[in-house]
Formats: C-alpha cells, sequence, structure tokens
C-alpha cells in the first residue's frame, strides 16, 4: 500500500497543495535574509543577542522581524518592553507588535494571557505552532527575519530548519569549555540538516575592569574563535561582558536600543557589519 502524504509533503490527503504550505511558501518569498540564532546551551545570552541584533539591523534602516520559537521559555517580548496579545486583521492573519519603525516582533508570550503560564507541549503541536507562526503572520516584505530559537539541537531548531527555506545559522556561545562542547555539536546539527552556517558569535568576552582598566576574563579568552577556526566556520567576533545589556534587557529597552556607545555597542556593530557583508 502506498503510503498517504504527510504535511511536510506538500499535499493534503487529496494529493491539493497544502494552503499551510503555500502561505509560508508566500511569506518566504517575501523575505530577503533569514537568520536562525542557536546555541547549544541556555545561559549565554543568545537571546539578548537575538533582541540586540534585530535593534541593530531596524536601526540602519532594514525592514526586520523578530520572531521568538523559544516556547516554553520567551523572552523577547519582555526584552523589548512587548505588552499585551496580538491583534487580528480581517484575513485572520497574526499582526506583529510594532517596535520603532522598522521591527516587527511575534512572541509566544504575546499568545498567553498569563506569562507565567508554562507551555507543555510535545514535538508535533511544538512543530505546529512554529509552522503557523511563518503562515499565519503578516509579517509583509522584509530584509531580515530573525528567529530566536531555543537552546539545543531539539524539536524547534529542527522544525525551524525544516519550514524556513534558505534560512542561515548565527551560533552564539561563550568562551567556557561547557559551552564549545555544545556549540560543536550546534555546528554538526546544521551540517547534518544542510542549515549553512553564517559564523560563530562569541558573548560575555573579556571586558575591562571599570575600576583600574585591566582585562577581566568570567570564562577564559578566545574559546570561541579557536573553536570556529577547528570546525570550519567562520568567527564572527567577541562581545564583551556588560552588566548594561542585561539591565537594559530588563528594563525593555535593549542597549542596541539607546544611544550610548561603549566596548559591547562598538562590538556589536562590527559583528552586525560582519553579518551583513557576508550575505
Amino acid at each position: 500500500m502506498s503510503q498517504k502524504p504527510s504535511r511536510n509533503d506538500g499535499c493534503n490527503s487529496q494529493g491539493a497543495p497544502d494552503p499551510q504550505d503555500q502561505n509560508i511558501s508566500n511569506t518566504l518569498s517575501k523575505i530577503k535574509n533569514k537568520l536562525i540564532v542557536m546555541s547549544g546551551k541556555g545561559g549565554v545570552g543568545k537571546s539578548s543577542f537575538a533582541a540586540n541584533l534585530a535593534v541593530t539591523l531596524a536601526g540602519k534602516g532594514f525592514s526586520t522581524g523578530l520572531l521568538d520559537v523559544d516556547l516554553h521559555g520567551p523572552s523577547i517580548a519582555g526584552m523589548l518592553g512587548i505588552k499585551g496579545l496580538l491583534d487580528i486583521n480581517e484575513n485572520q492573519q497574526v499582526i506583529p507588535k510594532l517596535v520603532g519603525d522598522h521591527l516587527k516582533v511575534v512572541s509566544m508570550q504575546s499568545l498567553m494571557k498569563d506569562p507565567d503560564q508554562a507551555v507543555i507541549w510535545r514535538g508535533p503541536a511544538k512543530t505546529g505552532i512554529i509552522r503557523q507562526f511563518l503562515a499565519d503572520v503578516q509579517w509583509e516584505a522584509l530584509d531580515f527575519l530573525i528567529v530566536d530559537s531555543p537552546p539545543g539541537t531539539g524539536d524547534e531548531p529542527l522544525s525551524v530548519a525544516q519550514a524556513i527555506t534558505g534560512a542561515k545559522a548565527l551560533i552564539v556561545t561563550t568562551p567556557q569549555d561547557v559551552a564549545l562542547a555544545d556549540v560543536r555539536k550546534s555546528i554538526n546539527f546544521c551540517r547534518t540538516v544542510n542549515l549553512e552556517l553564517v559564523g560563530l558569535v562569541e558573548n560575555m568576552g573579556p571586558f575591562a575592569c571599570p575600576c583600574c582598566g585591566e582585562t577581566v576574563e568570567l570564562f577564559k579568552s578566545r574559546g570561541g574563535r579557536t573553536t570556529a577556526e577547528t570546525m570550519g566556520v567562520a568567527f564572527l567576533g567577541t562581545l564583551p561582558f556588560d552588566p548594561l545589556v542585561v539591565k537594559s534587557c530588563d528594563k525593555g529597552s535593549p542597549i542596541a536600543a539607546g544611544d550610548d556607545t561603549g566596548p559591547f555597542v562598538d562590538a556589536l556593530d562590527k559583528v552586525v557589519q560582519d553579518i551583513i557583508g557576508r550575505l
């Protein structure tokens, strides 16, 4: 007996094209660059990097979308000061929250009345909502879509990699050995699923002590660069540790959204310029 085509085959049970697949294809055709921000483990600042990356791109005049698919621990809405539920247009499409003039944001957190509600879903349900975030959201034309993926190599990164045709990955790490070991797994994951890698970003790197000016290493230095070179991946740069990054995200206004300059903002701008150049 022949097996019935599944949703991922692009057809429904009658052999006709799947409407959701068509909607996803239509959405992606309007987006020039799709970037999935990944990390091998939690706690490396992946979401804060994704938020600051999106804010920086929008600040440069690029039409940018930021999609938070960390379904169990969504944090993007809080980092950007977004409150309230998402609205629906007359075509039953979700309308992203607008931050400034050029940034549109969709987060799982903006779909829940209670922000402390636990999302207890199995793989198929998570895959379904990720596909809906692409098919049923009014993204319109974008220069960049930044996807904040949960850490690891589980259902969500796999679903995103399979659903977003032409997406490329940015991997965030810290210099510590534990994080770098997991990063190597993320790199191999990307290669296994044929997800092109833009490069590796090292976060929470060495910084100048505000009291004496001496260089301080919370973990160590050059671990990200060494890993990138060993694995044959482009190294995009090191972002120094800065407590203001955490404070600004907690206030709902990422550090890249302000007028202040400093080592982190300067390093971030160089990383973003490198990303733009590679794309």
